[in-house]
C-alpha cells in the first residue's frame, strides 16, 4: 500500500515516500490501487538495471573468450592432419606438404603460447619448385582448413617506394580485407608470397641504375619477414595519401614464399661440381640425380640466383618441390576433389549430358603436356583446346552422352596447331 501523508492523504511514492512536486510527477500501478512511483525513481531503477546488465555482459563476455581460447586450444590441426587434407587436392609432393603442415601447426602453436621465458619464432618458409607441380594449390589448399586470415599476394608487381607499381606494404592491405580491416586477426594471419623468383637481383655488378623492382623490394620486405610494426595504407597509398594508415605489427603473420627459379639448376650443378673429372670427381657424379638437380636446392643457390643474404636468412625453411612426372600428372587429371576432369564432367552435368574420357585419351593428354614442358597447368590448357567445340555445341544439341576419343582429341589438337 501506498504510504499516506499524515497531514492529507495525497498520493505519495512506494519507494521513496516523497510528494510529487514541480517535474516529478507519480506514476500508478495498473495492478495495485494505490501504489505510485516517482519519475526520480524510474531513472534510479533504470540505472540500476543497465549497470547490472552491463555487468553481466562483461562477466559472460569474458568467461567466453576463455571458452574459446581453450575450444581453439583443443581444435590444432595435428601436422598429419593437415597433410591428409592436403592429399585430398594436391598430387605428390610428399615433402612439401610435411614442411607446410609443421609449419602451420607451429604457427597455430605460436598463437596459443603463453608468456614465459621462452618466446616461440616464427619460421617463415620459401618453396622452390617448377611451374605448373603445385606451389599455388598447396597455399588455397591449405587455405580452406584455416581459420585464420589467409592472403595470396604477387610478388612481381611490387616496387621500391616512390616508384611506379605498388608499395610493400600493399601486401597487408590483401590480408587486413581478408578479415574486414579487424587489425587483432590479421596480425594471426598468413601470407603467401608467390613469384619470389621475380624481384632476384638482376646483376652482381653495380650499376647507375636502381633496381627497384628486384633488390630494392627484398630489402623493402625484410622489415615485413623479421617483425615489425608497419604503417598500411588501407585504401592505397599513392592514390589517396591523405588517408589514416593502419599499424600492423607483422611479429606474428607467418610468411611463405614461392617461385619457380628457372635456371636455378645450373647453380646447383656447378656447386655440385657434376663436371670435374678425376678419380674424386666419379664418386661425387655417382651419387647425383641429374634429373632432378632442386632436391639438393641449398641456400648459396637462392644467393648465387639473386636472393640477397638478409632475406634468406629470415626464410629459414627452404623446400623443393618435384617435377611431376607420368603417373603423377595421370593422376592430376582424374584423382583430386576438383580435378579437371571431374570440373568438365561437372559443367556437362549442368546440361545434363555425362561427359567420359577414354583412359588412352587421358594418357595422349598427359603425352603432350610432358612434351610441351607445362606441368599440370598444361593439362588445363589441353583439355581447354580439346573441349572447345564440344562445350559449343552440346548445350544446343539434343545428345546426352559424350565420350572423347583418342582420335578426336588428336584431330582437335592438330586444328589448334599443337601439332607440328
Amino acid at each position: 500500500m501506498a504510504k499516506k501523508n499524515q497531514n492529507t492523504f495525497d498520493p505519495v511514492c512506494s519507494f521513496c515516500g516523497e510528494v510529487p512536486s514541480g517535474d516529478n510527477l507519480l506514476v500508478p500501478s495498473p495492478i495495485f490501487g494505490g501504489a505510485y512511483i516517482c519519475l526520480d525513481c524510474v531513472h534510479r531503477i533504470d540505472n540500476m538495471v543497465s549497470e547490472f546488465q552491463n555487468l553481466e555482459k562483461a562477466e559472460a563476455s569474458k568467461a567466453g573468450a576463455g571458452k574459446a581460447t581453450r575450444k581453439d586450444k583443443g581444435k590444432i590441426p595435428t601436422p598429419r592432419e593437415i597433410c591428409a587434407f592436403l592429399d585430398e587436392y594436391v598430387i605428390g609432393q610428399e615433402d612439401a606438404k610435411k614442411y607446410l603442415s609443421v609449419a602451420v601447426y607451429n604457427h597455430y602453436k605460436r598463437l596459443a603460447q603463453d608468456k614465459d621465458d621462452v618466446d616461440i619464432e616464427k619460421s617463415n618458409i620459401i618453396m622452390v619448385g617448377p611451374t605448373g607441380t603445385g606451389k599455388t594449390l598447396l597455399a588455397k589448399t591449405i587455405a580452406r582448413q584455416l581459420d585464420v586470415p589467409f592472403a595470396i599476394v604477387d610478388a612481381t608487381v611490387l616496387t621500391e617506394a616512390g616508384y611506379v607499381g605498388e608499395d610493400i606494404e600493399s601486401l597487408l592491405v590483401r590480408l587486413l580485407q581478408a578479415c574486414d580491416y579487424d587489425v587483432a586477426k590479421a596480425e594471426k594471419g598468413i601470407v603467401f608470397i608467390d613469384e619470389i623468383d621475380k624481384i632476384a637481383r638482376k646483376s652482381d655488378n653495380p650499376s647507375i641504375t636502381r633496381d627497384v623492382s628486384g633488390e630494392g623490394v627484398q630489402q623493402g620486405l625484410l622489415k615485413l619477414l623479421e617483425g615489425s610494426i608497419v604503417n598500411v595504407p588501407p585504401n592505397g597509398g599513392r592514390k589517396h595519401p591523405e588517408q589514416k594508415m593502419i599499424a600492423v605489427d607483422t611479429k606474428n603473420i607467418l610468411f611463405i614464399c614461392g617461385g619457380a627459379f628457372d635456371g636455378i639448376e645450373r647453380k646447383i650443378a656447378h656447386r655440385l661440381n657434376t663436371h670435374v673429372v678425376g678419380f674424386t670427381g666419379t664418386d661425387t657424379r655417382a651419387k647425383v640425380d641429374r634429373e632432378n638437380y632442386l632436391q639438393y636446392v641449398a641456400p648459396q643457390d637462392l644467393k648465387s640466383f639473386g636472393l640477397i643474404p638478409e632475406i634468406i636468412g629470415r626464410l629459414p625453411v627452404l623446400v623443393h618441390l618435384d617435377p611431376l612426372d607420368r603417373e603423377a600428372l595421370l593422376r592430376v587429371l582424374t584423382e583430386p576433389r576438383n580435378s579437371i576432369v571431374k570440373q568438365y564432367e561437372k559443367l556437362f552435368a549442368m546440361d545434363g549430358i555425362r561427359l567420359e574420357f577414354a583412359p588412352e585419351t587421358l594418357e595422349f593428354i598427359v603425352d603432350k603436356a610432358i612434351e610441351y614442358k607445362l606441368g599440370a597447368r598444361g593439362l588445363r590448357s589441353i583439355v581447354e583446346t580439346i573441349m572447345i567445340d564440344p562445350m559449343f555445341e552440346s548445350p544446343s544439341s539434343k545428345k546426352k552422352e559424350l565420350v572423347i576419343t583418342r582420335e578426336f582429341a588428336e584431330e582437335k589438337l592438330r586444328n589448334a596447331y599443337f601439332n607440328e
